[in-house]
């Protein structure tokens, strides 16, 4: 969330937050997930916000790994509260979690999220490894911000079973801290990192996701690996598969395209399941075919999607 000096014109500052009856049940959430996995999907990313703050999470995971077809359940996550609830996701079926950490640095870390809490993140991550999880760690690149970190954490790719994921930093929000000046290519990132051992790229497969992945080798026999998501400067839409629900019962088909189908109108007025298939189908075929966010993109100026990240689900 913002800094309390910053965005104080927000939902965050003025309290404005959604009511309980805004958003989808969890008992909606499964309908509209049954539903979409009698389509042919197979695999569900909880997301937000923070999902481990939701009351009731661990059941409602509990609930999602018993529908039939659904083979992955999987979790993005700050890492806050990984100590507390990671045994509980592991046993109910979530092995594999992506973890958003822009730093590693404490003081760093708590200026960026607003939280003196990287201590908590760190032991939840090393208590997540331990049990067994499948660990991507996810950072947003950010010129002046956290570049001259590139190399640390290309170090915890080789010294961690960790999955570094470094992410093109996205124009998303009516009103964010997006600037121009702190954007950097993935390719630059790239260059950044070479220094910590040989790239080697992966072999494409499929599901493998937008990043763009690779083995790092380092000079003394260390391994491990490292991914680049450039949405912005090599966009991936021509191979998206992805749908996002949000947790108002709002579907959309492009993270970075405002347009949204509303299934909580339908579900709530009394829509079939048919109606809900139709129209999650529907979404699906009207699914864009790319963005123009590079184009959009102006020294200092806004571009992309009004949605706040923390709503859509990234």
């Amino acid at each position: 969330m913002p800094d309390d000096g910053e965005d104080t014109g927000t939902v965050v500052k003025t309290g404005n937050f959604l009511s309980h009856s805004d958003l989808l049940s969890y008992e909606e959430l499964l309908r509209v997930v049954k539903l979409a996995v009698s389509l042919g999907m197979d695999k569900i990313r909880l997301t937000g916000g923070e999902p481990l703050v939701r009351k009731g999470i661990i059941d409602f995971i509990h609930r999602l790994s018993k529908v039939e077809g659904l083979e992955q359940i999987r979790l993005t996550t700050n890492g806050v509260l990984l100590q507390e609830y990671g045994a509980q996701l592991y046993e109910n079926g979530v092995q594999q979690i992506n973890v958003s950490l822009d730093s590693l640095q404490p003081d760093k870390f708590k200026k960026i999220t607003g939280r003196d809490r990287f201590a908590d993140v760190w032991k939840g991550l090393m208590l997540a490894k331990d049990i067994g999880f499948r660990i991507k760690l996810n950072v947003v690149a950010m010129k002046g911000i956290n570049d001259d970190e590139f190399g640390d954490f290309a170090e915890l790719a080789l010294n961690y079973p960790f999955q570094v994921r470094f992410i093109e930093f996205m124009p998303v929000g009516d009103k964010n801290s997006w600037q121009r000046k702190r954007f950097i290519e993935a390719d630059s990132i790239r260059e950044m990192v070479d220094s910590k051992g040989t790239l080697t790229p992966f072999e494409k497969q499929y599901g493998q996701g937008p990043a763009r992945m690779y083995h790092l080798t380092a000079d003394d026999g260390r391994s491990g690996s490292l991914g680049f998501i450039s949405p912005i400067s090599h966009h991936f839409c021509d191979q998206c598969n992805r749908l996002r629900l949000t947790s108002e019962g709002q579907l959309r088909a492009c993270l970075l395209r405002d347009s949204e189908t509303d299934l909580k109108k339908i579900i709530r007025s009394g829509g079939t399941d048919q109606e809900i298939v139709e129209s999650i189908r529907q979404t699906i075929l009207n699914k864009p075919q790319g963005h123009n966010l590079q184009d959009e993109l102006g020294e200092g100026e806004k571009a992309g999607c009004s949605g706040r990240m923390s709503r859509i689900g990234g």
